[in-house]
This record gives C-alpha cells, sequence and structure tokens, in this order.
C-alpha cells in the first residue's frame, strides 16, 4: 500500500506525461509536493521497488516509465459493508426539521 506521498507522486508523474506530454523534473516534483529532492527520489525509489514505474537511466526523469498510473485494487483499504436500516413510514424528516 502506497502512502499519501507517494500515491500524490505517482499521480504528478501519470498527469504530467498524458496532459503535457513530458515528464516533470526533480525540480518541478519538489515545487509541486513541497518536499525536498531526498524525500522525492525516496518516493520515487519506492515506486520503483512496488513496480508502479520502471526508471533505469536515473540521470533524468525524462526515462520514467509508468507502469500503473494509480493505485491497485487489491492494495486499497476495505470499508466493511454496512447495510442501513431502512424503515418506510420514517416522518422524522418532515416533522422534525
Amino acid at each position: 500500500m502506497l502512502t499519501d506521498f507517494e500515491r500524490k507522486v505517482l499521480r504528478i508523474l501519470y498527469n504530467y506525461s498524458s496532459g503535457r506530454r513530458r515528464l516533470p523534473t526533480i525540480h518541478e516534483l519538489t515545487v509541486k509536493t513541497g518536499k525536498g529532492d531526498k524525500v522525492v527520489m525516496a518516493a520515487l525509489e519506492t515506486l520503483i521497488t512496488t513496480e508502479y514505474i520502471h526508471w533505469e537511466d536515473k540521470s533524468d526523469t525524462a526515462n520514467i516509465l509508468i507502469l500503473e498510473g494509480w493505485e491497485r485494487d487489491s492494495e486499497k483499504p476495505k470499508l466493511p459493508n454496512i447495510v442501513p436500516v431502512a424503515n418506510p413510514n420514517n416522518t422524522d424528516y418532515w416533522t422534525q426539521y
């Protein structure tokens, strides 16, 4: 499961590639995220190890290949299914508000 920051970096990469037809530089990533170079690089390394991106030549971010643009469904936290109790004769809305 990705942290919020890693998910943010992944979405920035994906949106840049689809909207601007290029990938952001490290400087642009630091500006967009508000974090330093080391934190951004650590997030990119995590995205590499979890196989969301592929980045062999690390001299430039233009060499990044995005494998998946968003978090996998299997890694998202699941919310329990709660069935709401329905009362068809409930007039509270009309009488109490």
